[in-house]
């Protein structure tokens, strides 16, 4: 028998799932969230040899990056996306740019099957990139949802380690 992989419910034994998740900008969770892309860091590797021996190389980190994140969300009256684009690149021109407020901390919420907050990630110093407001349309063959998107580079993320495993019944 495998051993619990949860301290509280030692019960568990199943991962937590992908479709349970929430993202809090601006203090309140998105609507109508769709999709999220990984987050990811990846730290490059320098190599180096010593003068005294030049046949063996080793290897050190360099430079960590963080790749950006894709946020989906169903097309709704719900302007966060947009609001948070027009900071970052407004139709008035530079004139109009909030230097102030177009960087924000996120987080990231995994949920379990109860929708309590079982895992969560601080996103810093995030920004949009890339803004998609409406996506294709296609009456003669398509009955999808209407899908917005905006991409966000950031300053890196961990995670909040004060968030502990919830107890479920």
């Amino acid at each position: 028998m495998a051993a619990p992989m949860f301290s509280v419910n030692a019960h568990r034994y199943d991962p937590y799932r992908t479709f349970k998740f929430q993202v809090i900008i601006d203090g309140r969770p998105v609507a109508g969230l769709k999709k999220m892309t990984t987050l990811k860091k990846t730290t490059e590797v320098a190599s180096w040899r010593t003068g005294g021996d030049p046949s063996h190389e080793r290897k050190l980190p360099g430079h960590t990056k963080y790749e950006p994140i894709t946020l989906e969300q169903g097309l709704t009256h719900d302007p966060v996306f947009e609001e948070w684009a027009n900071l970052v690149n407004n139709i008035q021109g530079d004139s109009a740019m909030s230097l102030k407020n177009f960087r924000k901390d996120i987080v990231i919420n995994v949920l379990n099957l109860q929708g309590a907050v079982a895992i969560s990630y601080k996103i810093y110093r995030a920004w949009v990139s890339e803004y998609t407001a409406l996506p294709d349309f296609d009456a003669a063959t398509s009955n999808t949802v209407g899908i917005q998107s905006i991409k966000l580079e950031h300053e890196g993320w961990e995670r909040d380690t004060s968030v502990s495993e919830p107890s479920e019944s």
